[in-house]
């Protein structure tokens, strides 16, 4: 009597959905794998949007598996699809048109939606969010079917700046309008936030800080400028609402799923609910450096929870060994990396700094008990990788503090041991 196909399906179909699929295929290959997406695109690189819209990365070079990955692993998609609940005792996921899929085990892997405040004049013309392909699609058609001159962008995050660079490369004049003290205050610290600020004001880009938008104003149904908070009408032919991204968690409505800001999940990415998983940025994974669950909208990070997913979905014991904050992004040509704990708050913290104005160059690492805690560089990013791995494998520091600034600083001055460690390491966790 033949085994009976075990039924996966997986609500998303970005970076964590992918990756469960290649874990679930790496060992049953018979198992029927159904994915659901609301957007009409085999996949894209969600990261890349941005260049897509500036001109420098054409639609087809955005996915990061090609056609064939579907075909070879038999996948069943539907697409353009929105899932809109889970029927918990008939497993079952109910999709628009009242559509129904059932399931064996489910993966919740949708990912992220953007905010968007209650603002006079956001249902205008020409006013956008940017997160999806679809976002920079129908900016790229109104900045050409408009002749769009100038932008507001609000929220100075990482969403927002990525959008003025390629509003920039369209050669517009772009307002950053910040409510924090700086940009990219989540991640970097003043001395780094100021180094991108002044290079944005060379790509004629001004930046408002604690400040915000009161209403955008409109005329015969488009926007044509923003009101401030400290009362200052700037003229715009385009806006971006670019002020965060909360996890996508509408189908827990109604079910026994835990959700805090996101799912929440084990170290096997399993929801409250059983054969329920959820993955990416939707969810609240274990954060390694905090010790706690929170939601970290990572490739990386998503990557490997759509890995430990697909693997828990199919019965294996591999485990997510958790992950903490990083960003890895070119500003203004400015490459810059930021790692876990950035802006400590409290005492018991030890700051090693080095800055040179002019180039500019900045690193700076956080330290408490010997150990780092995080780290910043922005100019060189050579050795970043290192720290990341320091950071990872919780090190002391004791015996090498001092060389941690310098500019030979590598393995060499690593304790035997860690060394050791570093060549034979293995583990199951992912």
């Amino acid at each position: 009597m033949k085994n009976k196909q075990k039924k996966y399906v997986i609500v998303g179909n970005s970076t964590a959905g992918v990756a469960a699929i290649e874990a679930i295929r790496s060992i049953d290959r018979a198992g029927v794998i159904t994915v659901v997406s609301d957007e009409p695109y085999l996949n894209y690189s969600r990261p890349l949007i941005s260049y897509f819209l500036a001109g420098k990365v054409s639609k087809d070079k955005l996915s990061f598996r090609g056609k064939d990955f579907y075909e070879s692993n038999e996948i069943r998609l539907i697409l353009d699809t929105k899932a809109v609940r889970i029927d918990t005792e008939k497993k079952e996921l109910v999709c628009s048109g009242n559509k129904k899929v059932p399931f064996d085990k489910l993966l919740l892997a949708a990912g992220g939606v953007p905010i968007i405040p209650p603002l006079n004049g956001r249902d205008l013309a020409g006013v956008f969010t940017f997160t999806k392909l679809s976002d920079a699609e129908a900016i790229e058609k109104y900045v050409r079917s408009h002749s769009v001159k100038k932008a507001v962008v609000i929220g100075g995050g990482l969403i927002g700046l990525k959008a003025t660079e390629a509003l920039v490369a369209l050669h517009m004049s772009v307002t950053i309008v910040e409510l924090a003290d700086r940009v990219l205050s989540a991640a970097f610290d003043k001395t780094a936030s100021s180094i991108i600020e002044h290079a944005l004001e060379k790509v004629n880009c001004r930046v408002s800080v604690n400040n915000t938008v009161e209403e955008i104003e409109g005329r015969a149904g488009e926007v044509k400028g923003v009101i401030f908070k400290n009362k200052e009408k700037v003229p715009a032919d385009l806006v971006i609402i670019a002020i965060g991204v909360r996890p996508s968690i509408s189908l827990a409505q109604g079910t026994r799923i835990k959700i805090n800001k996101g799912f929440l999940v084990d170290d096997h990415m399993r929801t409250s609910v059983r054969d329920i998983y959820a993955a990416g940025d939707c969810c609240e994974a274990w954060d390694a450096l905090l010790g706690i669950n929170r939601t970290l909208a990572i490739w990386p990070l998503a990557v490997k929870q759509g890995l430990a997913a697909g693997y828990a979905m199919v019965g294996s014991d591999k485990k997510y060994a958790g992950g903490f904050a990083m960003n890895s992004v070119e500003l203004c040509g400015i490459p810059t990396v930021s790692v876990g704990v950035t802006n400590p708050e409290g005492t018991g913290y030890e700051v090693l700094e080095s800055y040179d104005k002019e180039k500019p160059l900045y690193r700076k690492i956080i330290l408490q008990n010997n150990r780092i805690m995080g780290a910043i560089f922005v100019g060189d990013i050579d050795r970043a990788g290192i720290y990341t791995g320091l950071i990872r494998d919780t090190v002391d520091t004791a015996s090498f503090k001092e060389h941690l600034l310098k500019d030979d600083f590598g393995l060499i001055r690593f304790p035997k041991e860690y060394r050791k460690y570093l060549i034979d390491k293995e583990t199951v966790a992912i």
